[in-house]
């Protein structure tokens, strides 16, 4: 079944903000066994609001559209809909009490007048100009929001069914969950299968080269099978995408090729169908620490807590994740670290030397199984003949075991050295967790 998804807004067309919601929308409708034909962005122009409907309702049967549903003048998706429909637009009770009690709902305080007055506890009032979010055209069918005041609608189009979602991610994909997806599902004859498969420190060229035998054209070819790469810097994602007389088969033919796919790439592939297709590299190396028990201790200079950050931000990090020492200055090293002061004199703060030393430093502060350092020269300023921008330097302390350093050289501007940085002391993490032993009794 053939969708297109719609996204209006001049902020848009502009460029001020991206199209993350056409992004997010193609691949969960792709995976729900829809054949994405188009994406189309329009500004918040009425005439060009009903154009794209009107054609979209001639060529596809599901058409997703977000944005033009909130209270402000330039907001008029639901009456460029009324338009197109050839009916008004109607108030619909049901849903202007719901953004009445949900203004109620959010407090203001109020600070009292006169001497020991305290603050109280004061009902926002809802602005009028939200009561145009409860106008929807006739015969629309109203979707309750529970993350925001603009509800959805779902409306007939020509021989599409069309759904309306605000502009808002959180929202956006909320409403897509709570109603497209169990409504439409059924209406799909699901015939494709899609894999998602992450890597990381390969070139999106690499991978594909890697690839090559079995992607379109390849030796290992099959009718039905597309592989496709999106470049999320510094991962590569490889979707693996079969379609086929029916869902059994093309799931078949997706694993037999997604294990060729993993076969070729190797050690640079990660995570796994039973982890979700969002894993992420942090999440995966994270993931190995906790499975294996282990415990780590971090020292970064040049990226400034990134490391830390990456791994922090998944659920359950405190399981594994002790600590980290950022210490941009050199007398932190020295103080915190214990880095000796004549080490950094005699090879310069970016050296597998002091690398080494941060490692060895941050690992006996705690009772960490594995340390990692960074330091180097982010820039754009700062570096040397010897040492240019970009050059880093990484050590991985293991307790017990020696230490182990090495010198890249990264290419990019500030924001891409650093963040390639941390993803290379997540390798580094990976490596060393694989040398040890698994306890018994825990799943691959």
């Amino acid at each position: 079944m053939k969708a297109a998804v719609l996204a209006i807004g001049t902020e848009l067309t502009r460029g001020e903000l991206v199209n993350g919601n056409a992004t997010w929308l193609s691949d969960r409708l792709t995976a729900l066994g829809f054949e994405v034909i188009e994406h189309a962005v329009v500004p918040d122009d009425s005439e060009r609001v009903r154009g794209t409907l009107a054609r979209f309702g001639r060529e596809v049967k599901l058409v997703v559209c977000t944005g033009g549903l909130g209270p402000t003048s330039d907001d008029l998706t639901a009456q460029a809909v009324a338009d197109l429909a050839g009916v008004p637009l109607v108030r619909d009770e049901h849903t202007l009490a719901r953004i009445r009690e949900r203004f109620r709902r959010v407090v203001g305080t109020a600070v009292g007048t006169g001497q020991g007055a305290k603050p109280r506890a004061v009902p926002r009032a809802m602005p009028l100009n939200n009561e145009k979010q409860a106008d929807l055209p006739q015969g629309a069918r109203a979707l309750d929001n529970d993350e925001g005041t603009a509800p959805g609608f779902v409306l007939q189009i020509g021989g599409a069914r069309a759904y309306f979602f605000p502009g808002v991610p959180r929202e956006m994909q909320h409403l897509f969950t709570r109603y497209l997806v169990p409504e439409m599902t059924p209406e799909v004859q699901r015939t494709s299968h899609q894999i998602h498969i992450r890597t990381f420190g390969l070139r999106e060229s690499e991978v594909a080269e890697r690839l090559a035998d079995i992607d379109v054209g390849g030796a290992l070819q099959r009718p039905g099978v597309t592989i496709g790469y999106r470049a999320a810097m510094p991962e590569i994602e490889v979707k693996v995408l079969v379609r086929a007389v029916d869902e059994a088969t093309a799931q078949r033919l997706a694993e037999q090729t997604a294990a060729q796919v993993r076969e070729r790439l190797g050690t640079y592939a990660y995570g796994g169908p039973a982890y979700g297709r969002g894993d992420s590299f942090p999440a995966f190396v994270g993931r190995q620490l906790r499975e294996y028990g282990l415990k780590l201790a971090v020292a970064e200079s040049c990226t400034g807590g990134l490391l830390g950050k990456l791994l922090t931000d998944q659920a359950g990090s405190s399981a594994y994740f002790l600590l980290d020492v950022v210490s941009y200055a050199n007398q932190a090293k020295r103080n915190v670290l214990g880095v000796d002061a004549a080490l950094i004199e005699r090879h310069g703060a970016v050296s597998l030397e002091v690398a080494s030393a941060m490692a060895e430093g941050v690992l006996a502060k705690v009772s960490a199984d594995l340390a990692v350092a960074i330091t180097g020269v982010a820039g754009p300023d700062g570096g040397t003949d010897d040492k240019p921008v970009g050059t880093v330097c990484f050590a991985l302390a293991r307790r017990g075991g020696k230490t182990f350093a090495e010198r890249r050289q990264l290419l990019g501007d500030r924001e891409r050295v650093r963040l390639l940085s941390a993803y290379a002391a997540l390798s580094l993490i990976a490596q060393a967790v694989g040398s040890f032993t698994k306890p018994a009794g825990v799943l691959p």
